[in-house]
């Protein structure tokens, strides 16, 4: 059975856990001559149908260190962009490499290309979710305060795939969250309750400052996601109040973590003051991404 990571829960009980505890150890490792390198004569393909910057670089540098070797494809410079299907360039793609990891616009396409690849599938984005990004952001938590369980964590901004993926991973580790949303843009509802019945305490509110009030973590998103330009200017009207500030850092704990999992647009969703604060752990949860993704390789690759 091929080991598919299309959703924080694939990981299983407690198994966020876990996975962090080894990209912990393969962080502290990754200079060291012994690092693991389970990716010996492998290769791994990386399809790419959205844009990307972290996740791109991330998993780029976590097959080559885990001694492997990654093949970056786009749709545009792929024959998908001339009509191949995704089935098909799969199965080209299966008897090749050892992992495929994709990112797309639905969920939809990643269930499509799942299920006909015979080897290990990575999310890594999707409009519904973004799995390898929550990973980067829990570890980030971890290092800062040393848990997970026990904090206040808000999001403000928009019910969009990493909000989804924060009530995904409220629910898996039952954790404490309230979302800050603008009137229709919240995020399902039926995800919500979801979280509820498995022991998290999910809220969602439209007032950011309420979401905030001592808040031990606070994290934020683009106002407009890829494949949303179109809508900025609706979307800069709706959350024009939806703004980290310094004045909403200050309603929550004196060591709150803020979170950003970029591109940030300074003066729309963040203040410049607050993402280069001192309460400001951006940058290394950017680098998480690096230590999380070899997490998340080596995971799907134990069952094979």
């Amino acid at each position: 059975m091929k080991r598919d990571f299309l959703a924080l829960s694939d990981l299983g009980p407690e198994g966020i856990e876990r996975l962090l505890d080894l990209a912990k150890q393969l962080h502290e490792a990754r200079h060291a001559p012994d690092h693991p390198r389970p990716l010996a004569g492998r290769s791994v393909a990386l399809l790419f149908e959205k844009a990307s910057t972290r996740t791109r670089v991330s998993l780029e540098i976590a097959v080559h260190e885990l001694g492997g070797h990654p093949l970056v494809m786009t749709s545009q410079d792929s024959q998908l962009a001339r009509g191949e299907s995704l089935a098909d360039t799969v199965r080209v793609l299966d008897r090749m490499v050892d992992v495929i990891a994709f990112r797309t616009f639905g969920r939809d396409r990643l269930l499509e290309l799942a299920k006909v690849a015979k080897v290990p599938v990575i999310n890594a984005l999707t409009d519904d979710a973004h799995p390898l990004q929550l990973l980067a952001d829990l570890y980030t938590v971890r290092t800062v305060k040393g848990r997970l369980s026990g904090l206040s964590y808000a999001w403000v901004g928009d019910g969009n795939n990493m909000a989804r993926s924060w009530i995904e991973a409220a629910r898996l580790l039952r954790l404490k969250l309230v979302l800050a949303c603008p009137a229709g843009f919240e995020p399902p509802e039926d995800e919500v309750e979801l979280a509820c019945r498995a022991g998290a305490t999910v809220t969602v509110v439209h007032d950011p400052r309420q979401a905030c009030q001592l808040a031990d973590v606070i994290s934020t998103d683009v106002w407009a996601s890829m494949g949303q330009e179109d809508e900025h200017q609706r979307r800069a009207l709706a959350f024009k109040d939806f703004r980290i500030t310094t004045a909403l850092v200050g309603a929550a704990a004196r060591d709150v973590v803020i979170l950003h999992c970029l591109p940030a647009h300074r003066g729309e969703e963040i203040d410049n003051d607050v993402i280069e604060g001192p309460r400001s752990f951006v940058w290394d949860q950017a680098e998480a991404r690096l230590h999380t993704a070899k997490a998340v390789l080596s995971w799907v690759l134990a069952r094979t």
